[in-house]
């Protein structure tokens, strides 16, 4: 797993399959100021911060897994917004309005590599200010792109939220994963 991510280290755990986390090499920050620069999409720039993260990691033999997660909001992106202040403004902003929620992962053998993008639309409930402070108080997700944990208090932010993979939300797609991984031959429920 070439994330340092304990959301992602969580999901990939529910697969039954050994593995390791790796921290990729990978200046996120620098590569997508780059690319915002270069007036990508946000579906360009996940799908490309998740292609960097994978590259990055050099395991011969070994399966890389990594994955980047976007907020787009009326052509705005959102990443992690690593402070209370930060967080506060993003949840201002989507609060009562809808928002995509996008989730890119890379898998890298030797032989291979794909990818899948996958996007999640959310409707958010509209909250008083108070309401968002004191959100932020019990989740504290400042390293959560869109500034909620779906997986904790954050899913009573959400009037709707269409998805065809819950797990996508949280930083895997693992139905996405599990089908690629029995196509390279991987058993699972295994004793």
């Amino acid at each position: 797993l070439a994330s340092s991510s304990i959301y992602r280290k969580a999901l990939l755990e529910k697969l039954g399959i050994p593995f390791s986390g790796v921290k990729p090499i990978y200046d996120e920050d620098e590569v997508k100021a780059q690319l915002l620069r270069q007036k990508k999409t946000p579906i360009e720039i996940a799908e490309h911060l998740s292609r960097g993260k994978a590259q990055s990691i050099v395991q011969p033999e070994a399966l890389i897994i990594a994955g980047d997660q976007l907020v787009q909001f009326e052509e705005v992106i959102f990443g992690k917004p690593k402070n209370f202040e930060s967080a506060l403004e993003q949840l201002k902003k989507l609060n009562g309005k809808s928002h995509e929620l996008i989730t890119a992962v890379t898998l890298k053998t030797d032989e291979q590599t794909i990818h899948f993008n996958h996007i999640t639309k959310l409707k958010m409930k509209r909250f008083s200010e108070a309401e968002l402070v004191n959100y932020l108080k019990k989740d504290e997700p400042f390293d959560a792109a869109g500034s909620y944990k779906i997986e904790e208090r954050g899913i009573i932010l959400f009037e709707r939220i269409d998805t065809d993979d819950f797990s996508a939300i949280q930083g895997l797609p693992l139905l996405w994963i599990s089908l690629q991984l029995r196509k390279m031959g991987y058993e699972f429920f295994k004793d």
